[in-house]
């Protein structure tokens, strides 16, 4: 694969360098996110006058052909790939010609990337948390199942005072519930998107998780 940062070289890299470097055999799983954003980074480039609306729509539908063809393992990734972003990008050059290298325009790879980690977080919490309410809901069910049982709650390693096993089952329920908690204020922090700062500065803003999705 052609490296887009390649330009000035008159020879590729070593291919010990190039595995040394790669992060595609984990970044991959950012590949949904990778597009969204590009999509909505075409969007605004033409919405802004800066590029063609029909180089936009021709950047959104390869986009979303490649993100299709990921989705259903008709597109194998490339270990030659630097990482998931020049992956996408030079899939799409290929598929809809110069195009497809406008999409760049305006945006750094710094931001790109942080875009991406950002929405994967995002996605990620959102799952944690479902789980954690899961495992609560079982916790309680199972305290109300043991209402009766007595066991001996310690302190400072020496038994201390007779508990209820419902009593000693929530309170991870109310563990869980802080981490909880934790994780949404999290999810605040993580829903900023730092699309359009390039690589050195601008202003964040919020991710709206279902424009996202329609995106795709």
């Amino acid at each position: 694969m052609v490296k887009l940062w390649g330009g000035r070289f008159k020879q590729g890299t070593d291919p010990l360098m190039d595995s040394f470097h790669s992060s595609l055999g984990f970044d991959y799983r950012l590949y949904p996110y990778d597009i969204a954003g590009s999509i909505a980074h075409a969007t605004m480039l033409a919405d802004c006058g800066i590029i063609p609306q029909e180089d936009a729509a021709a950047i959104r539908q390869g986009l979303r052909g490649i993100y299709r063809d990921m989705a259903h393992g008709k597109l194998e990734l490339d270990p030659s790939a630097e990482d998931i972003h020049m992956f996408v990008e030079t899939h799409l050059i290929e598929r809809i010609g110069d195009s497809g290298r406008k999409l760049h325009t305006a945006r750094s790879r710094n931001d790109q990337v942080a875009v991406d980690v950002r929405m994967y977080l995002r996605d990620q919490i959102a799952d944690l948390h479902g789980l954690i309410t899961k495992l609560q809901a079982a916790l309680v069910e199972k305290a109300k199942q043991h209402t009766d049982v007595v066991l001996p709650g310690y302190t400072h390693m020496q038994r201390a005072q007779p508990v209820l096993f419902a009593q000693h089952l929530l309170a991870y329920f109310f563990m869980f519930q802080r981490d909880k908690e934790r994780l949404v204020d999290c999810w605040r922090r993580v829903n900023q998107s730092p699309l359009g700062a390039g690589a050195l500065a601008g202003v964040a803003y919020p991710i709206d998780r279902e424009q996202t999705a329609q995106l795709l």
